[in-house]
């Protein structure tokens, strides 16, 4: 984040503004929506600039002007500073001259001499939405403006009194912050929203008071309830729709090290948060203690997302938690999400299923334990299959040896991929015989996924994402040929 979004009160403050063309207009023309009394100075006054004069005069007469060019004494006892000139040297001179006084100041589309940028707006008074792009993209902010004109009905404003007319009864009837919230939710998202948009403001008082009374009967008995979410392989941009909308809702969220930052970041701020660890041999808390907590959070009326990396069911012990959640009697739902494995294949243009490679894909978890991996080895050597290989790193020179031990080929590509689907995606390339020595040398860390097979041969072709990665030459297959791993094998040889 570039910038601190924050909304300031300038009502009865002054503001300096510098210039008196259109863009200034446009400047005066918020500011005074604002409530901000307003100095204006510049040699010349515009069309746009006069009229405005002409209805402060007949109104508040917030407005003063001074018809000359700009003074370092003008900068006085104000509150925040714009420059809208097309002079540079006065542009600079106003810029100095804010930052020495250490007063907030913008100089119109010259973002190096901006200590505060403007947003674009959407105002739904006393609801204001601020769209901004950091001065990098100012017509995408208007773009995506102009959209959610569209989309936000003009009487949300109204919605937003009425919350403030009843917020003190409200939170004398409801006395913690999760039933305030749930309620809240209840009003802005059903029949009495509905009545605001129709005009019916009366009605949508009745039902709000309505709305109150019953909310408060049910909330002596209600029991929270737990949802298991899968928040995909770590691209926020994979998160399903109802993933987003329950974290955006949740009261408390319980998350891992594979949940990535930036979906962290879209967790609804005022939530708790709290991290649970699960790390190979450093766990800030046991699957045990972590099914207490869930039953815990839940019997408290909270509403509860386990938020995990891929999905719940893949390898993320989201079956245990359901288990000991329907012996508690906690409510509970699980929320897929798009697997690891599927992020991983999809981002390094490895598919994990070819008609002349593949026709089979195995999942299988690398994990140690006693320092050995407890697999079929010999299910695990099949040919004509893709193996995909979870929490694996630790285990690699282990699982590689098996699976040749155990009959697959020694010269079988293998890719290794380091925060799959993320900006620092990492991607190795080798064989079964020498993926272990390769991914030591590129020191790669958790998490990483491991796929196996005469699919991996595809990655050059098929990978168009820019990431760090490192490869070697590997057998390259005919994929236009059907799949005989001996015969291709024989060729390469």
């Amino acid at each position: 984040m570039d910038y601190f979004p924050i909304f300031t009160q300038l009502k009865n403050r002054r503001v300096l503004l510098v210039g008196a063309g259109e863009v200034a207009a446009r400047k005066l023309d918020l500011l005074y929506q604002a409530g901000a009394s307003v100095t204006i100075v510049a040699p010349h006054i515009g069309t746009a600039v006069q009229q405005q004069l002409q209805l402060d005069a007949n109104g508040e007469q917030r407005i003063r002007v001074h018809q000359r060019p700009y003074h370092e004494h003008d900068i006085t006892a104000v509150h925040l500073v714009i420059a809208a000139t097309n002079n540079q040297a006065v542009n600079q001179a106003v810029f100095r001259d804010a930052e020495r006084n250490h007063i907030f100041v913008n100089v119109v589309d010259q973002q190096p001499l901006c200590s505060f940028i403007t947003p674009a707006i959407v105002d739904r008074a006393p609801l204001t939405i601020a769209i901004s792009s950091a001065g990098q993209a100012p017509v995408l902010a208007r773009l995506i403006r102009a959209k959610l004109e569209s989309w936000i009905p003009t009487r949300y404003g109204k919605l937003a009194q009425l919350a403030q007319k009843f917020r003190d009864q409200v939170k004398q009837t409801l006395s913690t912050g999760a039933q305030r919230k749930r309620f809240w939710e209840t009003i802005f998202e059903g029949p009495v929203a509905n009545k605001v948009f129709a005009n019916r403001t009366a009605a949508a008082e009745q039902a709000l008071l309505s709305t109150l009374q019953n909310f408060t009967a049910d909330e002596r008995t209600q029991t929270g309830e737990v949802y298991l979410v899968g928040a995909g392989p770590g691209d926020p941009d994979l998160l399903t729709f109802k993933a987003l909308r329950l974290m955006q809702q949740a009261d408390v969220v319980v998350y891992d090290r594979l949940v990535s930052k930036p979906i962290l970041n879209l967790v609804r701020r005022d939530a708790q948060r709290i991290f649970v660890g699960k790390q190979r041999a450093n766990h800030c808390l046991s699957q045990t203690g972590i099914n207490e907590l869930l039953i815990k959070l839940a019997k408290q009326g909270l509403r509860v997302v386990r938020l995990k990396g891929g999905d719940p069911y893949i390898f993320g012990r989201g079956g245990e938690e359901a288990q000991q959640l329907v012996a508690a009697g906690v409510a509970f739902e699980v929320v897929p999400g798009i697997t690891s494995a599927a992020g991983t294949s999809s981002y390094c243009g490895i598919p994990l299923t070819h008609r002349d490679f593949a026709q089979s894909v195995t999942f299988a978890t690398g994990h140690l334990k006693n320092d050995s991996v407890e697999l079929d080895w010999t299910a695990l050597a099949q040919t004509n299959n893709t193996l995909v290989v979870y929490m694996g790193l630790a285990s690699l020179n282990i699982i590689s040896e098996q699976l040749i031990a155990h009959g697959r080929n020694k010269q079988i590509p293998v890719a290794v991929v380091q925060n799959a689907t993320r900006p620092d995606q990492k991607v190795v390339i080798g064989t079964l015989e020498t993926i272990a020595d390769k991914v030591q040398q590129a020191k790669l860390s958790s998490p990483a996924m491991i796929i196996i097979g005469e699919v991996v041969a595809l990655y050059d072709e098929l990978n168009l994402t820019e990431q760090n990665s490192q490869t070697i030459d590997v057998p390259q297959y005919p994929v236009s040929q059907a799949y005989d791993e001996e015969a291709l094998f024989q060729k390469t040889a």
